[in-house]
């Protein structure tokens, strides 16, 4: 039997690491695919594992492993430097017969590793890109991000606020903009008055969460978010006088990247679970105070309803 090795920090996996390891296993009966990892990886090791794991799963030759990187010397010259890694691999992995890579490292450490070293699309001709590429700006180079890996890399609007100030209606105009996703007040789908329970209230919270996480998964590089689980926090407090720990759990499992305060400047529009239609300022300054004591940048959005679309996409297009 043959075994192939590719190595990588795959930080993360993209299109043309799939490449390198869909042509790797052509080469051999078994390749073990070795992702290593430090601490202090910019991407969580195992959530990056879990990635290549997915997309290798109907692949029964293609072996994922996972390996601290504690053994590198990058002051060394390549030799000496993939002789430690061979070292290593030895250790760790049954003998390997064929090295695979794209890289320069790629000979002196298949010779280290008494194995043949196989090259593959070494100037990156056929997919121009690189994790650290990705990481720097991944809606440029978003057509080389796998399905799986592209929820990490979706950047969450939140329309934050008191009610009446246009937050829905902009979710899904800015989602229709920008040919992707939103998620609404999903408390607006469980209840039909502000008679509500603690337990009301968690399943608020849950609920909402959920959705957010749910349609990050499908979203198109930008997620647009009617309220936030600081929102349900404010009414938590105002309708029952108290805050449920498992709110705060919620708020901190969910991070959005643009905050947008929609002023109250336009006309108060009723409707049954609306009722702070004469304390608008008094909400407003609350929902502010919530946002600053957290330290969560924001931009202010005020005007008639065709300013404010004009400001978020000026914003959004400058931010992103």
């Amino acid at each position: 039997m043959i075994r192939g090795l590719v190595i990588g920090k795959f930080m993360p996996i993209h299109n043309g690491h799939i490449r390198l390891i869909q042509f790797a296993a052509l080469h051999c009966d078994e390749l073990i695919v070795s992702m290593s990892f430090t601490q202090q990886d910019p991407i969580d090791a195992e959530k990056r594992f879990s990635w290549i794991k997915e997309i290798f799963k109907s692949e029964p030759k293609i072996k994922p492993c996972i390996i601290a990187d504690d053994f590198d010397d990058e002051a060394l010259a390549l030799m000496p430097r993939t002789k430690i890694w061979a070292n290593r691999m030895r250790e760790v992995y049954p003998k390997i017969d064929v090295l695979i890579s794209s890289e320069e490292y790629g000979e002196p450490f298949a010779f280290n590793l008494e194995a043949v070293h196989v090259l593959c699309d070494f100037k990156r001709m056929e997919i121009p890109v690189s994790a650290t590429m990705i990481r720097t700006n991944p809606f440029k180079y978003w057509k080389f991000i796998p399905d799986v890996v592209k929820p990490h890399f979706v950047k969450r609007v939140c329309f934050y606020g008191p009610e009446s100030t246009g937050k829905s209606t902009l979710a899904e105009k800015m989602a229709l903009h920008y040919q992707t996703e939103f998620v609404p007040e999903v408390a607006r789908e469980l209840i039909s008055s502000n008679d509500i329970s603690v337990d009301d209230i968690i399943k608020i919270g849950f609920a909402q969460t959920e959705r957010v996480n749910e349609k990050t998964k499908i979203a198109n590089k930008l997620l647009f978010c009617d309220t936030d689980l600081v929102t349900t926090k404010i009414y938590s407090q105002h309708y029952l006088g108290v805050v449920p720990e498992v709110l705060t759990m919620l708020e901190n499992e969910i991070v959005y990247d643009l905050y947008f305060l929609l002023d109250i400047d336009v006309e108060w529009v009723a409707d049954d679970l609306r009722d702070f239609g004469d304390r608008r300022q008094e909400m407003f300054d609350l929902f502010k105070a919530e946002l600053e004591c957290r330290g969560i940048n924001y931009n202010l959005i005020s005007g008639n309803y065709q300013q404010r679309e004009a400001k978020v996409k000026s914003i959004i297009d400058q931010f992103f």
